[in-house]
């Protein structure tokens, strides 16, 4: 799955003035982090705009890192999700997942880039 940013300077620009201007309701620091599943879903469920730029690069960096690191090495993919299949798609797939597999303790405490490939290896699986 690849996705294409069209203006990665605007957005990297407008993700860091957004840093500059604390928003109301905005995630406190405590709760923006990356280090288990449940916490990346807490920021991709989140309404703040902080976090879904956030939830974004996470998502698509994992993706980029999956694509790259599987055709380097010519590695059967995990995920394979149809073409046109955007951001916003993989961002539902994965809160779907979570809600689906909340009670599973020892997937909420994975580091959050297992949790990515597997719920977009469950929502997008490779024949």
């Amino acid at each position: 799955m690849t996705f294409k940013i069209r203006y990665p300077l605007a957005i990297a620009v407008l993700f860091a003035s957004q840093a500059l201007v604390p928003a109301q309701g905005a995630l406190n620091e405590q709760s923006f982090n990356y280090d288990t599943a449940k916490d990346l879903i807490e920021v991709c469920s989140s309404e703040a705009e902080s976090a879904a730029f956030g939830c974004r690069a996470f998502l698509e960096a994992t993706v980029q890192y999956h694509d790259a690191v599987s055709d380097r090495k010519k590695m059967k993919p995990l995920i394979c999700p149809p073409k046109g299949t955007t951001i916003a798609q993989a961002r539902e797939a994965f809160l779907a997942w979570g809600q689906k597999h909340a009670d599973r303790a020892d997937y909420m405490k994975e580091i959050p880039v297992v949790a990515v490939v597997r719920a977009l290896g469950a929502a997008y699986p490779c024949k």
